[in-house]
């Protein structure tokens, strides 16, 4: 499982950095992998209303980190959290930066019709702050919270508020605060459960990326699936990102990792291997099944389309064994 963080706050020591680092480390301590982003840190262009994601799914502005880097994270993410505090009701200027360019994910499922694979099993959770003790001083952050994770394909999960939280240090010295992490960690207990199952292929750019999209798109509650390669590509192959678009499923935005990468951050139950042959590590106790599956690299949709076939009829019985 992976729970992507993202630290909204411009204070970098401040309370919802520790409200979040808490959280993180929890779910960490459980086996999973984690990554936090500082959002202020991050090169975020506002969004400039020009509508391209909504005509051709991808965002203009195509050189700063959300491009570059948030997207392909979101997508990959098994669980967003998403920690703020509260200005004027709602997030900072920072996160909503972030917020407003995810009109781009908005968009690929809601005008083009595409469905993110990860969309039926993500989890949203909302951790935010406040200063003041006002009875509707979060009612505007979560109204943005769940649209927001509607955006980025997650249901919302759960949330975690505070009332009062302004100096140095409240949030630490909290007296429930790390009771309601657990408490809120023991809820993603059956997503840590679940099996797991790497695909690996040669570049992770083809054949182990389509199993992976099927696997959570048909399993994605009882399998955690992640793919890499021996030899990872720079980028994912289009005409797979094309074919797998005719099938109705969005791969887009995901980047290639390396199989020593994937099984440093996630030990797997199993390993199914597509071409990579003695390239792919031995890991004791791992169970091995090998799918003899063409290359599509290089090759026209029609022989992509063959493979895309092949793969998915092999990822459903895979799931029915399971």
């Amino acid at each position: 499982m992976f729970v992507l963080g993202l630290q909204g706050s411009p204070r970098k020591k401040g309370n919802t950095n520790f409200l979040l680092s808490a959280f993180i480390d929890e779910v960490k301590t459980r086996g999973a992998e984690t990554q936090i982003i500082t959002v202020p840190d991050k090169n975020i262009r506002p969004c400039i209303g020009c509508a391209n994601c909504e005509k051709k799914g991808f965002c203009s502005i195509k050189d700063d980190d959300m491009s570059q880097e948030i997207f392909g994270l979101l997508r990959r993410a098994d669980v967003v959290v998403i920690a703020t505090p509260i200005y004027f009701y709602n997030a900072t200027a920072q996160m909503k930066l972030l917020i407003d360019r995810t009109q781009t994910l908005w968009a690929r499922k809601y005008k083009l019709g595409l469905t993110d694979p990860g969309r039926p099993d993500r989890k949203g959770i909302l951790l935010s702050i406040g200063a003041t003790k006002g009875k509707n001083l979060f009612e505007g952050m979560i109204l943005t919270a769940k649209y927001f994770f509607d955006a980025v394909g997650a249901n919302f999960h759960g949330k975690l508020t505070y009332w009062r939280i302004e100096d140095f240090g409240d949030m630490a010295k909290h007296e429930t605060v790390l009771s309601d992490i657990k408490k809120e960690a023991d809820r993603l207990g059956p997503m840590l459960k679940r099996k797991k199952i790497l695909f690996a292929c040669r570049e992770n750019a083809g054949r182990s990326q389509m199993a992976k999209a099927f696997a959570r798109y048909y399993a994605g509650g009882e399998i955690d699936a992640f793919c890499a390669g021996s030899t990872p590509s720079e980028t994912i192959n289009p005409v797979m990102v094309e074919a797998m678009q005719e099938s109705g499923i969005d791969v887009a935005f995901q980047k290639p990792r390396s199989i020593d990468d994937a099984v440093a951050a996630t030990q797997p139950d199993l390993i199914i291997t597509m071409g990579c042959g003695e390239e792919c590590p031995f890991i004791p106790g791992v169970e091995y099944e090998d799918w003899d599956l063409p290359d599509p690299s290089g090759q026209p949709i029609e022989f992509v389309r063959t493979v895309r076939d092949e793969i998915e009829k092999r990822v459903k019985h895979l799931i029915e064994k399971l």
